[in-house]
């Protein structure tokens, strides 16, 4: 059995999660997921 899992919903659902906990970290959590995805981006991993 062959799981294939990409990186970008892993991280979407670990914000998620994170901002049902802990509302007041919001602005830090998409702060942090847009500059994965940026540097992710600009080294060719593409999603």
């Amino acid at each position: 059995m062959n799981i294939h899992i990409t990186l970008a919903p892993l991280i979407s659902l670990a914000a998620g999660i994170a901002i049902l906990i802990f509302p007041k970290l919001l602005n830090y959590i998409v702060a942090i997921y847009l500059i994965v995805l940026g540097v992710l981006g600009l080294l060719g991993h593409g999603f």
